[in-house]
Formats: C-alpha cells, structure tokens, sequence
C-alpha cells in the first residue's frame, strides 16, 4: 500500500467519513478508474459528452512561475485545455512559483500527495533515479541551436525514455506515472559578467555550474566549478564570486542576472548537459482516474509541449532584449573552447557504456535517437534562419508554429502509450 493509500485509511479510523471524503476527491473522485474511453482524434464535443457522468476531479498541481508568467505557460495551458475538453469535470488547484515544493523536492511532494501532478527532476538525484540521469547527461548530443535544437532536443530523449524500461520503472518505484518523461527549458548558456567565449578567457574562471556533470564541462574549459545556489546567482555575478552562470536564458531572465553579466556564450554544435524535468503523477491518483479521463490528460500532452516551446523562445527574446539593453553580446565558442568541449561531450557519453542500462545498445540508441530527431525536426520544414543574435528581432509566434512537430511527437512516440 503506497503512502496516500496508508495515510487515507489512517484518517479514516481516525477521523471519520469526512476526511475519507476528502481523500477520495484528491485521489480521482472516489475511485471510479476504469470505464469506457474515446478513440484518438475524439472532438472535445465527443471528449465532453463521455464527461457528463464522470464525478467532478480536482488534480493539485503547481507551476514553477507567477501566475500569468510565460514561464509557466506550459502547465497553465494544459490545466485549462485538460478543464475545458473535461466540460470543467477536471479542474486543477494549481499553486504559483513552487510554493509547494522546490524543483528537488517535487517528486516527494508527488509521492506523500501534497501534489498529485509536478514536474520532477529526477537528474538532480542520480542515486535515486539513475537511468534519469543517464538520459539527462546524454543530453550533450543535443544540437543547441535556437529553432532545430530546441525541438529536437525535447523530442529526442522522450523517445528514448519510453524505449528504455528501467527509466520508467524507477518513477513507478517511486510511486509516480510519467505522462511526459522529458522536457527542458532551452539549452545551457554560459552567462558571464564579461566576454569569455576562448580558453585563455575561461582559464582559472570560477563558473556556477548547478551538477557534477557540468562541472567536468566547465573544468574541460579551464574554468572552476563552484556550487552556488541558484538565488545566490545575482549577488555572486555581481560581487564578481563567480565570473560567469552556466544556465539557460530562461533562468537567467528569471533569476534577473544579465543585468550583471549580459554576456552570453551559446553555441549550437558545442553544448552543456541539460537538467530536463518529466511531468509526472502520483500513481493511486493516476489509477483510480476513469479511463477517459486518463486519455484526456495523455492526449492534451500537445498543449503541454506546446507552452513549453513557447516558453523556450519567449524567454530567449526576453533575454536578447535584455542584453542589448546592457550593452552584452550573444557569442558562439571560439574553435579551442568548442573542440574541448565537443572532446569532453563525447567521453561523457562514451562513459554511459558503463553506467546506463544496456551499455553500449543505450549509447547507439541516443547517438541515433537524437540525430533522428534533427533530421525529423528539419524535415518537418523547421530552420535555424537566425541565431540566438538575431532572434528576438526574427522571433514571432505565427513564424514558429508548432503544430507539426507536436504532431509527429504523437505519432511516433506518444500515440502508442496512449491509456486505453
């Protein structure tokens, strides 16, 4: 019996009705799981009819930004399309700027049923969730260029996960039900106080680097790894404690630190491991849900990937913006500071041979998984026709629509873990 089956039946001998009550409605409304289902494809006219005998369900959720903020747009666009194709059946509580738990602390929020649904970052505890980080550090395959990358690098690991049984094994054994097992918020960037972008440039630099395995990448620069928190990285920018932040741009804009260091190092065929999230649920919760309800909140995923994108690329024209306001620049790596880099990525993942499961087949398995995906990405008709420089100037919604992308994810990957 996992921890909210056990708390609610303690509350019950303890309590009364009342409290069982209460737990039924956070846990699916009662218990009613199963049921009939749609067909993929069903209109939200046939999604809602199949509604109007489900209880109504409240799902306790939280966005990592203000309410409003494009920073969460991802999940607040998918609570309402999941509400509205529900004919408001499914509703969600949703709490702003993690106030129910850090990004470490998000899955055992989603475990002891303060959260039923979170975005959990399972590579920020690689004892715990070993094939997550295995994922994440093959992450340096990612191409990291401002249109292609950036698609491709939050499709690419997504089918690799659900191809790879132990990754979703170790979320099950953690009492959690992955609906999207990877998603990133835009490729690392080395945020600094000056420009640094060569290797006498970066030498003896003490740089903030958030995992063990960006600290190997920042060493294989000649810079030092320091370990900062990530609220700390204004004052230490600013006091010149560390010479430069190595994190996206949407943090950065987040964390409002190109005011103090507007000089950015991004380049596309040299990248940073990446710490992706996976959107996950508390699985009594995702069992007890009826099966209609399961296929919505699977099949309206597209709004999820959607908002996630277009938070990639707002935050990117927030940050351009920004850096031209302090006189920064938006610079690739120099050819010695890449060749490091690009020598230090591939022993990275030459190294998952020994550390992933299945060694070797999982090494051949990401090489062509994310070349796949680039090929797939460009095919779909998608193109860098700018770089980071020039994107905020380039940049708008109607330029990257991303309906066929989203599309293909389902086709190829998603459709076939659809509930039913």
């Amino acid at each position: 019996m996992r921890f909210r089956s056990v708390a609610c039946a303690i509350a019950g001998v303890t309590a009364g009705a009342t409290v069982l009550t209460a737990c039924a409605e956070s846990t699916g409304a009662g218990g009613q799981g199963g049921g009939a289902g749609v067909e993929y494809g069903a209109s939200i006219e046939e999604y809602q009819e199949a509604f109007e005998s489900v209880d109504p369900i409240v799902i306790h959720t939280q966005s990592p930004a203000a309410k409003g903020a494009s920073g969460g747009q991802h999940i607040e666009n998918y609570a309402e399309a999941v509400s509205e194709w529900s004919g408001g059946k499914i509703t969600f509580d949703v709490v702003y700027s993690n106030g129910v738990a850090s990004p470490t602390e998000s899955d055992n929020a989603v475990q002891d049923g303060r959260l039923d649904l979170a975005q959990v970052m399972g590579a920020y505890e690689p004892q715990e969730y070993p094939v997550t980080f295995a994922l994440n550090n093959a992450s340096v395959l990612s191409d990291n260029s401002v249109v292609v990358g950036s698609l491709s690098s939050n499709a690419w690991p997504v089918d690799v996960a659900f191809s790879t049984p132990e990754f979703l094994a170790e979320y099950e054994d953690h009492d959690m039900k992955v609906l999207l097992p990877s998603f990133n918020s835009g490729s690392i960037a080395l945020i600094c106080g000056q420009a640094r972008n060569d290797l006498a440039e970066l030498k003896g630099q003490s740089i903030a680097s958030g995992s063990a395995t960006l600290g190997t990448q920042v060493t294989a620069l000649g810079g030092n790894p320091v370990s900062i928190g990530y609220t700390e990285y204004y004052e230490s920018l600013q006091r010149g404690v560390a010479a430069c932040a190595a994190t996206t741009l949407t943090a950065g804009m987040i964390a409002g630190i190109m005011e103090v260091a507007p000089h950015v190092v991004i380049d596309s065929e040299a990248g940073f491991v990446n710490t992706s999230g996976a959107l996950a649920m508390n699985i009594d919760v995702w069992e007890e849900l009826p099966l209609v309800a399961q296929q919505l909140m699977w099949d309206r995923l597209d709004t999820f990937v959607e908002g996630s994108m277009n938070k990639i690329w707002e935050g990117t024209v927030d940050a351009s913006a920004t850096i031209a306001q302090f006189d920064g620049s938006a610079e690739s790596f120099a050819d010695d500071a890449r060749d490091a880099l690009i020598e230090k990525n591939e022993a990275i993942v030459d190294g998952l041979a020994q550390t992933a499961p299945g060694g070797d087949e999982f090494v051949s398995r990401v090489r062509d998984a994310a070349a796949k995906w680039k090929t797939t990405v460009t095919d779909l008709g998608y193109d860098d026709a700018v770089d980071y420089a020039g994107f905020a100037e380039w940049y708008s919604p109607e330029k990257l629509d991303t309906t066929a992308f989203v599309d293909t994810l389902f086709d190829e990957v998603l459709l076939e873990h659809r509930p039913s």
